[in-house]
């Protein structure tokens, strides 16, 4: 897979709205799964798949902590100034902040 196609893959997985507010609250550093559900207030499967999907494409990892899990962002992904844009290793998004849900412009 060439860098083009990566970059392309992890776009796709970013432009689901959830997915990307999950980033955008990420890059203020790891959290809990209770942690994201608190901030982004949907049902527990939907967010686990979405975590899912974010861990496939490489984009966070999950570490067990307890009984529970840990989500930070993956190595090659990282956030430029806090809470407002992040380098995905093969392009940058800067994010605008609107009712809680990040939006990448």
């Amino acid at each position: 897979m060439d860098s083009n196609s990566g970059c392309a893959t992890k776009l796709a997985v970013l432009a689901d709205p959830t997915r990307l507010a999950v980033l955008e609250l990420l890059m203020k550093g790891p959290r809990n799964v209770a942690g994201i559900n608190g901030d982004l207030g949907i049902a527990p499967n939907l967010l686990s798949h979405h975590l899912r999907v974010l861990r496939e494409a490489r984009l966070v990892i999950a570490r067990r902590v307890g009984k529970g899990v840990r989500y930070s962002l993956a190595e090659g992904v990282s956030a430029g100034k806090p809470g407002k844009s992040i380098d995905l290793g093969c392009c940058a998004l800067t994010f605008k902040t609107l009712h809680g849900i990040g939006r990448a412009v």
